[in-house]
């Protein structure tokens, strides 16, 4: 039997549930030419799987991150009832816009926080939970998932959180990082992370990157001297001059407007001090 562990990498089972890393050596008793073409087959299938792992568990992810939702129809088809991805499905805890967490089950039923069954509702929208929304049902899910020995695709329910100073909220930059000089090659890391490049002008430089923010701005990160189109390896550091909130979600050569952080929702102010301390670290 083919089973999909946390990153969707196929393994096999032998006849006793024991879990192999890959096919048995043909046996005496079997068609050698048929277990030739399954080995090929196997073989094509990690392939295949990999280039899917390493498009949708970031996809889901950053769907977790930015708030995406799914009305409970396209959630049941295209996710739990999908026959790969539901198997990255099972090993996240899901939430309504209503509040309701839940999980997907390994029959294909849904269960609550007390592993009872749960009736999706069909006017529901179900988005991957950040941990910062069921804060007070994270103790209990996480001990769920540990009875049930569930790896995640990624870090959810161990996610850590982080929170802005008081200061800061009333604050139109992030002091904390500023000054702080990275490698160019760290910074760009961020754009797997959801940020992005800003545009290229006159004399070729990158001035800034971007994190866009659910309510149509961004996070602007300043830098200097700014990433060379096509040579970010000419400037090997970059130092972080100005991170601010941008109601255009364009950026600038230095701060504009009055937004203050304390406006940016809990999950994206968690999610964007994580990133800024990892790259500052």
């Amino acid at each position: 039997v083919v089973g999909f562990d946390e990153q969707l990498k196929p393994y096999v089972t032998d006849p006793d549930g024991k879990p192999r890393k890959a096919l048995p050596k043909p046996g005496a008793k079997d068609d050698a030419e048929l277990a030739a073409v399954e080995y090929k087959r196997f073989t094509a299938l990690k392939k295949d799987v990999r280039t899917v792992a390493a498009e949708q568990i970031p996809r889901l992810e950053s769907a977790m991150v930015q708030g995406r939702h799914w009305p409970a129809a396209e959630f049941t088809d295209l996710l739990a009832g999908h026959p790969l991805l539901v198997h990255l499905v099972r090993r996240l805890v899901w939430r309504t816009t209503a509040g309701q967490t839940f999980r997907c089950a390994e029959d294909g039923t849904y269960a609550d926080i007390h592993d009872e069954e749960y009736a999706l509702p069909e006017t529901a929208e179900v988005g991957v939970a950040h941990p910062l929304q069921f804060a007070d049902e994270l103790a209990a899910w996480s001990a769920l998932f540990a009875d049930y020995e569930i790896l995640q695709p990624f870090p959810q329910l161990g996610r850590p959180a982080a929170r802005l100073e008081e200061a800061e909220r009333s604050a139109t930059t992030l002091k904390r990082f500023e000054n702080h000089t990275v490698p160019t090659g760290k910074l760009l890391g961020l754009t797997k992370k959801g940020w992005h490049r800003g545009p290229a002008l006159d004399n070729g430089l990158e001035g800034w990157l971007l994190r866009p923010t659910p309510d149509g701005g961004a996070v602007v990160l300043n830098l200097d001297p700014g990433i060379l189109v096509g040579l970010p390896a000419e400037e090997p550091e970059q130092k972080l001059t100005d991170i601010w909130l941008d109601e255009k979600g364009e950026g600038a050569w230095s701060p504009q407007g009055t937004r203050v952080f304390g406006e940016l929702d809990p999950v994206t102010a968690s999610e964007v001090l994580a990133e800024l301390t990892d790259l500052t670290r």
